[in-house]
């Protein structure tokens, strides 16, 4: 089955992804002028208190929902009207209008909300490092009694609990996750008898015996803009962005475990793999594109990068595992991206919030947006299932049970990830400008910047 183009995961780091159309569709089509005045009304028997908490809970009306518009949404709206019409049915009295909203403006969008709670969802969809920057900005509401009380949570993935979790608190439920694995060539591997790599150093070397005898290739693209490709090498190291202390983070990436990989890493880029003059702008787009068209007999890509590989040229010729760690036959450590679903602080229907929540992001909903969009569940059992219908997303389910890493809960972490900061180290090595060990501690210095005021 060839399934559909994915979605921008937002917290996946997966730069340069496919991007949205500003058209709005939503279950009760209306002019955006309309739903604002519909928000409005809605809401303006709630009084809020100063810090945007509503101080009414109400049972019936209408509740709105933010969603993102995905490339190709159709099927994503029709799961979505399938959980709504389960929860309408479950709660008289009560309505439910689903928008979707472009990606690209949906920081001005939630910002909006936070600020004017009279005229904000009850509900958004949002990308899972935007969590502790949004808990920062007051816009979320805890449901950590209500998470831990519903049965299904139990079987939540660990990392994408620690997604919707900021200070020990729950601040949503995960809607679904996204991780990356080795894409390889299994006719370029077949034609010179290589073997998938099973370690990283076996990796590199294999990388350059490729393009040593194939020097048209790039052995493994590789991005100097590529965050969230390049991660697994310092995590495999032991190496961490940052270690907490509390709610306070500091940087790590320049500890002795993180140099190690990022060296790794780093020693890819050059005229005996992937030329830093042509690699080290690349994101994680061009990483993937690169190995689709066929100039690249290995490239680091998620399982949301499965439609756009099926689309190129080497459909049929490929072949995927877990990415390596540094021990032979171990599994490097992968960034777990995703979307969750929040309810807002200001929602003048939080039960009824609450319970729209479970049945947008319950196992049924996930199965079926598994099959309907290719979205990984974040539910283990469910994810298992999915992966017997879906052969192919074995290697990333693999990957997930080694275990995953995420992000510093830290509202720092935003302003890290604008500001370039880990791209800017690494280009700085494979350009040659400074050594492993001062773009580290460069990169420290402007992480802890921004941590400190977050922390």
């Amino acid at each position: 089955m060839k399934l559909p183009a994915l979605p921008r995961a937002l917290g996946s780091g997966r730069a340069g992804g496919t991007r949205v159309t500003a058209r709005v569709t939503a279950r009760v089509t209306a002019p955006a002028a309309a739903l604002l005045l519909a928000g409005l009304t809605a809401t303006a028997c709630a009084p809020q208190t100063s810090d945007g908490k509503a101080t009414t809970d109400e049972k019936t009306g209408t509740l709105r929902v933010w969603l993102f518009q995905e490339v190709s949404n159709k099927p994503k709206e029709q799961v979505v009207a399938q959980a709504v019409a389960a929860f309408e049915k479950q709660h008289q009295g009560a309505k439910v209008e689903v928008e979707y909203i472009p990606v690209e403006t949906r920081a001005q969008r939630v910002k909006a909300a936070f600020n004017d709670p009279k005229s904000a969802p009850d509900l958004i969809e949002y990308g899972n490092t935007d969590t502790a920057g949004y808990v920062k900005d007051g816009g979320l509401a805890d449901i950590s009694t209500e998470f831990g009380a519903w049965d299904e949570a139990k079987d939540t993935d660990p990392t994408a609990k620690q997604s919707v979790t900021v200070g020990g608190k729950v601040y949503g439920a995960p809607l679904f996750v996204g991780v990356r694995a080795l894409y390889y060539r299994t006719d370029v591997f077949g034609e010179l008898g290589l073997t998938a790599p099973k370690s990283q150093a076996e990796l590199v070397s294999t990388a350059k015996k490729i393009r040593k005898a194939r020097p048209e290739l790039y052995g493994i693209a590789v991005g100097g803009a590529y965050t969230y490709g390049a991660m697994p090498f310092v995590w495999a190291a032991g190496g961490e962005l940052a270690t907490a202390n509390g709610d306070a983070y500091k940087a790590a990436v320049n500890s002795e475990a993180a140099l190690k990989g990022i060296s790794t890493y780093t020693s890819l880029f050059g005229d005996d793999n992937c030329p830093a003059a042509k690699c080290a702008q690349m994101g994680g787009n061009a990483t993937v594109t690169a190995f689709a068209s066929g100039k690249a007999a290995m490239a680091i890509g998620g399982d949301f990068s499965h439609a756009a590989v099926e689309a190129g040229t080497v459909k049929g010729k490929y072949a995927v595992v877990p990415l390596p760690g540094t021990t032979p036959g171990s599994i490097a450590p992968a960034f777990a991206g995703g979307n969750n679903i929040g309810v807002l602080k200001s929602s003048s229907h939080r039960s009824l919030a609450v319970d729209l929540l479970k049945s947008l992001t319950g196992k049924e909903t996930q199965g079926r947006l598994f099959d309907a969009m290719g979205f990984l569940p974040t539910f283990t059992d469910v994810r298992t299932a999915a992966a017997q219908r879906q052969p192919f997303v074995k290697p990333f389910i693999d990957t997930l049970g080694a275990g995953t890493k995420f992000v510093p809960a830290s509202a720092g972490w935003g302003q890290i990830d604008a500001s370039l900061v880990l791209p800017t180290m690494f280009q700085e090595v494979v350009s040659g400008r400074k050594d492993v060990k001062a773009a580290a501690d460069d990169a420290a210095k402007k992480m802890d910047a921004a941590f400190a005021p977050a922390g």
